[in-house]
């Protein structure tokens, strides 16, 4: 695909530009083609390199300590990134893949450098602008995320993850629960939302002290890394509550994964407290054949949590099932 110069009157970042200084610049840009799922660059790989995207759409993410993908964004037609590499010259923050076949436009390190020198009214605006957008969207996509890609691996661990139990934590499922939902909806999949709570917590508190009922807690964290799979995001909520996102998760999939945790927590054991024996309570929706919403499909969650204490505990109720 051959991207026309008139494309760059619709991009924001050049808004401030007139006729002649879109045909300049375009003359110091490169066509760049990538097509759906292709890497276009990796965290840590060299920058020198910023797109602007005329066609199509990508994801910019980073990776855990554990090898999760974390979705930071997707962005799409006319939105610009890579735009650190020609400011600080500094290695990828951030790794970046097309989600449908992209069509863009590439302005170098070295290109940039030369429109500073020649025609620096041009490089002033564009930069005035970038800058501006740059901060905005950092914003938007919350604090922990632009800590996180700044200041890398070590910073995103502490950003989300709960100390005790090593799972997600609230601030991370309050972040990211739309994006997921987003991309559920982009590649047609269902996911399942499932609220878990651990039975008459506050009794076993009082009755063995808060202490042991922080090592049941992490006791319980570990059954749950043991009975769920390698895709699904497990999040300490606060608490003894928990949230279980589900990738790729029908209701009969996540009704499997329930009652698989129900029995593996009844079947906790504690040396100095034999007697004891754990049991929980999880409700449970599934986009988008319960919701399509992200706030509906948590009410319906909570309403089917609602259910499975009011029919006894120690089982798992989905949305619209008793």
């Amino acid at each position: 695909m051959t991207i026309s110069p008139d494309i760059l009157r619709t991009m924001e970042i050049f808004s401030d530009l007139d006729d002649p200084d879109l045909v300049f610049l375009y003359m110091h840009m490169k066509s760049r083609s990538f097509r759906s799922g292709s890497l276009l660059f990796n965290e840590g790989d060299p920058g020198n390199e910023m797109y602007v995207i005329a066609k199509g759409s990508i994801s910019i993410f980073v990776i855990l300590a554990n090898g999760k993908e974390l979705l930071i964004s997707e962005i799409g037609e006319g939105n610009f990134f890579g735009e650190m590499s020609i400011v600080e010259q500094a290695p990828r923050s951030a790794s970046c893949r097309a989600i449908a076949d992209t069509e863009c436009l590439s302005l170098s390190t070295d290109n940039f450098n030369a429109l500073i020198h020649e025609h620096p009214g041009i490089a002033s605006r564009i930069m005035k602008r970038m800058l501006s957008i740059t901060a905005e969207r950092l914003a938007n996509t919350g604090s922990f995320l632009s800590q996180m890609v700044q200041w890398g691996d070590s910073a995103r661990k502490r950003a989300i993850t709960d100390p005790a139990t090593g799972l997600f934590n609230r601030r991370y499922m309050d972040d990211s629960f739309e994006s997921l939902i987003t991309r559920a909806k982009n590649d047609g999949t269902m996911i399942s939302y499932v609220m878990f709570d651990m039975d008459h917590f506050g009794s076993l508190n009082t009755t063995y002290g808060l202490e042991f009922g922080d090592r049941v807690i992490v006791r319980a964290a570990e059954v749950f890394r043991n009975v769920f799979r390698q895709q699904d995001i497990l999040v300490r909520y606060g608490g003894d509550e928990f949230i279980f996102i589900l990738p790729d998760a029908d209701h009969s999939t996540a009704k499997n994964l329930c009652d698989n945790l129900c029995a593996a927590m009844k079947m906790v054991r504690f040396d100095e407290h034999p007697e004891l024996q754990l049991s929980c309570s999880m409700g449970f929706s599934t986009f988008p054949v319960d919701a399509d919403k992200v706030e509906e499909l948590r009410e319906k969650a909570d309403k089917s949590l609602y259910l499975a204490k009011e029919g006894g505990r120690d089982r798992a109720v989905g949305c619209g099932c008793k």
